[in-house]
């Protein structure tokens, strides 16, 4: 009988997970057995949905809000902890912009909500800003670049991590404007960086350009203030005397 059922899940392209379920299930009546059934699968295919995102977002690493604590962030007053893990900016079509020095947790805390994010169905792009500067340079040189802005078009959340760590050219630079631009009011963002507002036309060249820039994210952003030594020489195995 269990090869019978497997042969018409296959059939109805209902996986594996509803065959290896249905035998764990005890139940009263015909009703609550299928209830508890049907159940079990949306939660396998709403967890396989989830690993799916999550490998397509692309994450340098896996880190989750597991030991992670807000203490040495300074956090807007309209923002709580618990707005952010439940990624309520995303809906909002909000920014956050993570500003502190190196080793202090941006990343982290990027990847962590961006976890969040897939865990809640939303699709999201994780990047190096370098790494996405040369993506679309690659782009662009082979005749894909519509290809990759459409990609990214259907994101609802992209993280732009290592904001203006490594200087780009005049063409990276436009083409990451391009992606900023085109996310405004339509998607939410993430930066983290070193580098303060003032100093962002060393990653643009323009003044105006980056005027323009500045002026679409702070309008619907959340600026996060990130204090303290680093997290990594904190608790780095060298010892210093």
């Amino acid at each position: 009988m269990k090869d019978l059922i497997a042969q018409y899940c296959k059939q109805l392209r209902w996986g594996k997970s509803l065959v290896n379920n249905y035998p764990q299930i005890t139940a009263n009546s015909h009703e609550e057995f299928l209830a508890k059934l049907l159940q079990m699968e949306l939660k396998s295919r709403e967890m396989a949905r989830n690993n799916r995102l999550i490998r397509t977002a692309n994450f340098d690493t896996y880190k989750t809000f597991q030991d992670y604590t807000f203490d040495h962030i300074q956090i807007p007053p309209n923002l709580t902890i618990e707005g952010l893990k439940q990624c309520e900016f995303i809906d909002k079509k909000e920014n956050l912009i993570f500003y502190g020095t190196v080793g202090t947790g941006k990343s982290h805390l990027a990847t962590a909500l961006g976890i969040a994010a897939c865990d809640k169905g939303k699709k999201v792009k994780f990047y190096r800003t370098a790494a996405l500067v040369n993506d679309l340079i690659e782009a662009k040189a082979s005749g894909e670049l519509n290809k990759l802005m459409k990609q990214l078009q259907k994101t609802e959340m992209l993280v732009c991590d290592e904001w203006g760590y490594i200087p780009l050219d005049r063409e990276g630079s436009q083409l990451l404007f391009q992606v900023i631009a085109d996310c405004y009011e339509r998607r939410s963002l993430i930066i983290t960086t070193n580098l303060e507002f003032s100093k962002w036309v060393s990653i643009f060249y323009d003044e105006r350009m980056t005027s323009a820039l500045i002026d679409r994210l702070i309008h619907h952003s959340h600026l996060l203030m990130f204090t303290g030594d680093s997290y990594r020489l904190r608790y780095s195995t060298i010892k210093c005397y």
